[in-house]
C-alpha cells in the first residue's frame, strides 16, 4: 500500500534540488547541474515507485 512517507520523501527529495538548481541555472555551475541530474533521476524512480504502489492498491479494491 502506498504511504504518504515516501510522497513526503517525494516532496522532500524536489526541495532538496532547489539550491542546486538556483547555482546552476543563475550561477552557471555545471557541478551543480550534475547533482540536480542525478537528483531528478532519484525523484523519477520513486515517483515509479509510488505510481505502481497506487496501482497495485487500486487494482487490489
Amino acid at each position: 500500500m502506498a504511504s504518504i512517507q515516501k510522497f513526503n520523501e517525494l516532496k522532500s527529495l524536489i526541495e532538496g534540488l532547489d539550491g542546486d538548481a538556483d547555482k546552476f541555472f543563475n550561477k552557471g555551475n555545471n557541478a551543480a547541474g550534475t547533482r540536480v541530474r542525478k537528483g531528478l533521476q532519484d525523484v523519477k524512480n520513486l515517483a515509479q515507485a509510488i505510481r505502481l504502489e497506487i496501482q497495485e492498491s487500486k487494482n487490489a479494491k
